[in-house]
């Protein structure tokens, strides 16, 4: 039997990334095949938070795979059904809009347009600024469509950005394992740090 197939995507919540990076260690643990897959702003942008070549050469390490960063590369996602399941995490409040309304210009949207092409899962880790407000209607319509799953939701600092939301990342090969049924874990909401 051939090993599951996850995608990956990671967008640009650098703050981020030292959370979410280890999630792809305990995945490849557990014995899931996994394909990378970076925004290009992701890809390319030096932080505060790290070094965009530090960040690719661990991820690269971990799955054995190279980074998917163009469209080219991830358009055959969907016609070759590549994967079993998408995790996007951090979705940033950018792509989740975008996924939202059906917009499929950045590597990360387009794995997902040609991965739902085939009916099959998608799991957010949202990492977003404005998710209790510019983008609050998007996540809620996200929530609403089959095929999409969510890690938990928490507010990340309720009295300097009460807006903001980040989701629960230590939840991943969990929620991974119940989205690939079908089942959407619970809580999704969790409480404020």
């Amino acid at each position: 039997m051939e090993k599951t197939k996850i995608g990956f995507a990671m967008c640009g919540s650098f703050c981020t990334f030292k959370s979410v990076i280890p999630q792809i260690s305990i995945l490849k643990d557990f014995g899931f095949d996994v394909q990378p897959i970076m925004s290009l702003t992701a890809f390319e942008t030096d932080t505060r938070f790290g070094e965009s070549k530090y960040f690719i050469d661990q991820i690269e390490r971990i799955t054995g795979n190279k980074i998917f960063k163009t469209l080219k590369e991830v358009e055959p996602i969907g016609p070759k059904q590549l994967l079993d399941l998408l995790i996007i995490e951090p979705a940033t409040g950018n792509t989740i809009a975008k996924l939202a309304n059906g917009i499929a210009d950045t590597p990360v949207t387009l794995a997902a347009k040609a991965h739902l092409r085939n009916s099959r899962p998608i799991l957010l880790g949202v990492s977003s600024n404005d998710a209790l407000s510019g983008n609050a209607k998007n996540i809620g319509s996200l929530l609403n469509t089959k095929n999409y799953f969510f890690l938990p939701l928490r507010q990340d600092n309720c009295q300097k950005k009460p807006c903001s939301i980040v989701s629960d990342f230590s939840k991943t090969l969990e929620y991974a394992v119940a989205a690939l049924d079908g089942i959407q874990l619970q809580p999704i909401l969790g409480v404020s740090h």
